[in-house]
């Protein structure tokens, strides 16, 4: 079984942001797969259960704020005996040109809160990642007020398909492995 997560932050006001295209990613995967969502409050975090390239999936978006997903995702794989190698995260990365893909089989948070989060609460670096270029904010502006705005025409042409691309790549994690995975959308 697998724990696929998208970070991001849970009021309407932050939806379509750069920092929550790890939501994106995570309803377009559920969309595809016609996985419903509930609300576990118990888990902190609105839960999907499914089956994704044959392989047993719950889908999480945390109902924490980004700063705090490890507080939903840790307990959700303690629950469920989800080991950490089983536990692939989705999220936004400014270091990357928007729509760029990376996929890692484990690493440092990269000065990403969010997954400092999940590194502290699951104790480990140890899972795998499937990060989401945003692109970098412009001189002189604030980062926060770049993560949590929208992207612009261009960007958004641009993040689309790129979003449906990183629903393939999380596919081909699952069926064929994060090395072939990291070897074709990398």
């Amino acid at each position: 079984m697998y724990l696929i997560a998208g970070l991001g932050n849970p009021e309407n006001r932050y939806e379509a942001t750069r920092h929550n295209i790890g939501f994106r990613m995570i309803e377009v995967l559920a969309a595809r797969h016609n996985i419903d969502w509930t609300h576990d409050a118990k888990h902190k975090a609105s839960i999907g259960k499914g089956v994704i390239a044959g392989e047993k999936v719950i889908l999480a978006r945390p109902l924490t704020y980004m700063n705090l997903s490890g507080d939903a995702i840790a307990p959700l794989a303690d629950y469920y005996k989800i080991p950490p190698q089983n536990i692939i995260v989705l999220y936004d990365d400014i270091c990357l040109d928007v729509g760029k893909l990376r996929i890692r089989k484990k690493g440092s948070a990269g000065g990403h809160n969010g997954i400092k989060s999940i590194i502290a609460r699951l104790g480990t670096e140890d899972f795998p990642r499937l990060r989401f270029g945003v692109g970098d904010k412009p001189a002189k502006m604030d980062l926060a007020d770049y993560v949590l705005g929208r992207f612009d025409n261009d960007d958004e042409k641009i993040a689309a398909p790129a979003v449906e691309k990183a629903c393939d790549a999380v596919e081909v994690m699952l069926s064929e492995g994060i090395d072939r995975a990291m070897n074709k959308y990398n």
